[in-house]
């Protein structure tokens, strides 16, 4: 605050004077922007952060905006460049943002958690980059010998800076892409192969950018029940991803006639094969340090948790001798004393509805036992099973139950809506775009970003053909500077939370069904146990000033006669 409290200072010094009304003397009127544009740029960046949201930050930012409005479009390009001058905008928000923080959609205090869930994959382990291209691989080579593929695709690799997270997969039309909260495709981020789409053919193939709901993937990001759209939602994705647009592509660039809908099957069920026939669990089972990343404090975790007398469990998909093997490598021989409950192979988010499946017992061999299950107990592993007779044994249920995983609807949906379960989705790529929002370029690249919005919207008033040419201008820069955004993150489709302005469709459901989020459960470490997660109160739409205030205030008045007279008449204005 006491950097608000200096900016606002700034501002608040600064009085509109003859001397940089418009018409005024040059030298003057560049001087004075000179002072005004970077305030205006302070004021907007406070904005932006949601630091400046006081009665103080009110008049502040509103009164740098009213300055700017004595000038005219072409005052203000003929003097931005001094605004983007790096001594003139000092960064204050190097290493504002925590990565290793933890942050909340919904309140939630951790004295009233009793019980912890763990997923096991990317929840309790976390893999090397050497898994995605064993996976990759992997289903490669399945196309080509099971399915009979061309043997040419072998020739493409795994790339990781491909794909993101959370992207649309339109079956039919074969096309990978980002969407927004509001359905709307973003532009420049369609992909047919490993090539873009023009904007123009996204519009035609899909009447606008708008995807309706009917084609949108179902509850669980499927393509089933007529949806046409595969949203991709887990971390293990990302190569299934990576080798579709490879496959599209070797069929467009060999013109090669195919049916997408097949392809998309095809790639889908190799990527299944590859965990169902064990080839993945094989592999990391052998070269266990390869593929396990040991840096996250797993154990230290578990142990902080034990110690204060919580009771734990763990719901996975994965197999028994897999999930043993390492959590024996992260955590320990005796990692099964930690946990009160282990259930493997439970095929979520089937676990979570089906009520008919028992659960089996698991011996120390890896057999399956037939013996009826009346109790659940600590230190013995079971299968399958499901979640209603999962409660009936423990009697854990309602909000003392706090659930972490990695895969919004597998793992959290079900268990938020409709058992009252709390829920923490762990987020690995939050450290990496943390990060990369601490640094220097991406702060002065947003700032004026947000600056340039304001002036496109402050200065539509004018109407003479120079003024029309600035804004034409400007916004060539906003989309180009947009581009640049996207470009920190990802080059083909930017950040996981973000299309341009708007949250992306994956950030909607995360905020719907995670109370909690985090990079890792090590960002555990830093809480006590009876922490408060108080979520930000980030401000509506219509609880800030829009830059569009100050421009109504001095738009021009109506001619006699216009439609806006008589009722500026009628109220007596």
């Amino acid at each position: 605050m006491m950097l608000l409290g200096l900016m606002c200072s700034q501002c608040l010094r600064l009085k509109p004077t003859g001397a940089i009304r418009r018409g005024g003397d040059v030298r003057s009127q560049s001087q004075a922007l000179t002072q005004v544009l970077p305030t205006v740029q302070n004021a907007t960046r406070e904005f932006y952060l949601e630091v400046g949201l006081t009665h103080e930050g009110f008049q502040c930012f509103q009164k740098a905006w009213s300055n700017l409005m004595e000038f005219s479009p072409g005052d203000i390009k003929d003097n931005q460049d001094v605004v983007r001058q790096k001594d003139l905008v000092p960064s204050i928000m190097n290493n504002l943002l925590n990565p290793d923080a933890i942050f909340s959609n919904n309140e939630m205090s951790l004295s009233d958690i009793e019980i912890y869930g763990f997923d096991y994959d990317y929840t309790l382990v976390f893999y090397s980059k050497h898994l995605h291209t064993l996976i990759f691989n992997a289903a490669r080579d399945l196309l080509i010998n099971e399915h009979r593929y061309p043997v040419e695709i072998r020739k493409y690799e795994y790339d990781p800076n491909f794909a993101i997270r959370g992207l649309h997969y339109d079956v039919q039309r074969a096309v990978l892409m980002k969407i927004d909260a509001f359905h709307y495709i973003q532009l420049g981020t369609v992909y047919r192969g490993l090539s873009v789409v023009p904007d123009e053919e996204v519009i035609e193939m899909y009447e606008g950018s708008h995807v309706p709901l009917e084609q949108m993937s179902d509850f669980y990001g499927k393509s089933s029940h007529g949806n046409t759209m595969k949203q991709f939602m887990d971390i293990f994705s990302l190569p299934e991803m990576s080798l579709l647009s490879c496959v599209n592509e070797y069929f467009l660039k060999n013109n090669i006639d195919y049916e997408p809908v097949h392809l998309y099957k095809d790639v889908k069920d190799s990527i299944r094969d590859v965990h169902i026939k064990g080839i993945m669990y094989r592999a990391i089972e052998a070269d266990i340090e390869k593929y396990i990343c040991y840096a996250e404090q797993t154990r230290a975790v578990l142990a902080k948790l034990a110690d204060h007398g919580k009771k734990m469990f763990l719901i996975t998909n994965s197999p028994s001798s897999f999930v043993d093997k390492g959590m024996r490598y992260i955590v320990g021989k005796d990692w099964r004393d930690l946990f009160d409950v282990v259930i493997v192979q439970a095929e979520k988010p089937n676990f979570f509805n089906d009520k008919r499946r028992p659960f089996r017992k698991v011996n120390e061999k890896g057999v399956l036992l037939w013996d009826k299950i009346h109790k659940l107990q600590k230190g013995q592993i079971y299968k399958q099973g499901n979640l209603y007779e999962f409660l009936k044994l423990t009697g854990w249920r309602g909000s003392k139950v706090l659930y972490f995983g990695d895969h919004i609807y597998s793992d959290l949906a079900d268990l938020t809506l409709k058992h009252g379960w709390r829920t923490g989705a762990i987020i690995p790529e939050l450290r990496s775009e943390l990060r990369i929002m601490n640094t220097e370029q991406y702060i002065q690249t947003m700032t004026w970003l947000q600056t340039l919005t304001g002036l496109l919207e402050q200065m539509q008033v004018h109407r003479d053909v120079e003024s029309q040419l600035v804004l034409q201008e400007w916004k060539k820069e906003r989309k180009e500077m947009r581009d640049m955004t996207k470009n920190f993150f990802n080059a083909q489709f930017g950040s996981l939370f973000r299309t341009d302005q708007n949250p992306t469709y994956f950030l909607r459901r995360l905020s719907r069904f995670a109370d909690i989020y985090m990079a890792s459960l090590s960002c555990l470490l830093s809480y006590d146990v009876s922490h408060t997660f108080y979520p930000r109160r980030t401000p509506l739409q219509h609880e800030l000033p829009a830059w569009s205030d100050g421009a109504r205030a001095r738009a021009p008045a109506p001619a006699p006669g216009s439609a806006c007279a008589p009722l500026r008449e009628a109220h007596g204005d």
